[in-house]
């Protein structure tokens, strides 16, 4: 896993000690780091005067200073982030983006188009705007997928697969396939799985335990029932009793809505923060 690309999706107020974290460990593995830096603009302030159709709107006069003002922060925290990399050796670039919260993921996907994986600030989550919305630019328009907690230098050695034989778990074990030959133990967990030959077949998880045996994982299935749980909780819970260091998972949603909905199970393991997680879709 050498020489690949990395795209680290912050915010200007991510941790300078996590932007050095994440460029140092780019440097060790030889890695070509990406930060794209999100920022938000401001929506327009309108005014209205006399009354509708007869009014009109005004624009407030501080707008242009007011949006050269942002602009102007967002590309000195870019500088900053610029000198954090240098000083880490580490090959990289800085992009700085502001623009409206739902032309988010448009910036995110066009980053990743041109990368081999994604990673997540923590601190996304106190924006839960934009961390949906960078999800979304990933997920359903980009061909990789993301990883949120942990540190960047995860090398993980146990990962737990929730598999269901959908496209978009095959999708995340094929993008999460360098963490996987590397692992020392990997676990495809079916839940609740429906032994059909239209649904997961009469033995499900072996066909992809086969695979990745191909590659060189050591693989084991096992088959969970959720005993009435949420499946989000039901894979928290198993994964951390098997000790694994990431959790690898299909993502599920609706790409083509105005807002982006993320499904429950997805949304689940978007806020927990005690497990490392990989998605695809």
């Amino acid at each position: 896993m050498t020489r690949r690309t990395l795209l680290y999706v912050m915010n200007a107020d991510t941790p300078d000690h996590k932007i050095s974290e994440a460029a140092e460990a780019a440097a060790e593995r030889e890695d070509h780091l990406i930060c794209l830096i999100v920022g938000v603009s401001h929506s327009v302030p309108l005014y209205a005067y006399s009354a509708l159709p007869y009014g009109g709107m005004d624009i407030a006069e501080n707008w242009t200073d007011l949006i050269a003002a942002t602009r102007l922060n967002h590309q000195d925290r870019a500088d900053e982030v610029e000198k954090l990399l240098a000083k880490s050796a580490v090959s990289g670039e800085v992009q700085p983006v502001i623009c409206p919260t739902l032309e988010i993921k448009h910036h995110v996907a066009r980053a990743a188009r041109v990368s081999d994986e994604a990673y997540f600030a923590d601190n996304l989550r106190n924006t839960p705007d934009i961390l949906r919305e960078a999800a979304s630019g990933i997920l359903f328009h980009s061909p990789i997928g993301f990883r949120l907690n942990g540190p960047p230098s995860l090398n993980p050695e146990r990962i737990f697969v929730a598999w269901d034989s959908s496209e978009a778990a095959a999708s995340a074990v094929h993008f999460a396939l360098p963490h996987l030959k590397q692992a020392q133990e990997v676990v495809i967990a079916c839940i609740d799985p429906i032994m059909t030959l239209q649904h997961d077949g009469p033995d499900p998880g072996t066909d992809m335990a086969a695979w990745l045996s191909h590659h060189g994982c050591h693989v084991t299935v096992s088959q969970i029932p959720s005993g009435g749980h949420g499946v989000g909780k039901c894979i928290q819970d198993h994964a951390q009793g098997f000790g694994a260091d990431l959790v690898v998972m299909g993502a599920y949603g609706h790409a083509r809505m105005l807002q982006t909905v993320l499904g429950g199970t997805t949304r689940a393991m978007l806020d927990q923060t005690e497990l490392a997680v990989f998605m695809g879709h």
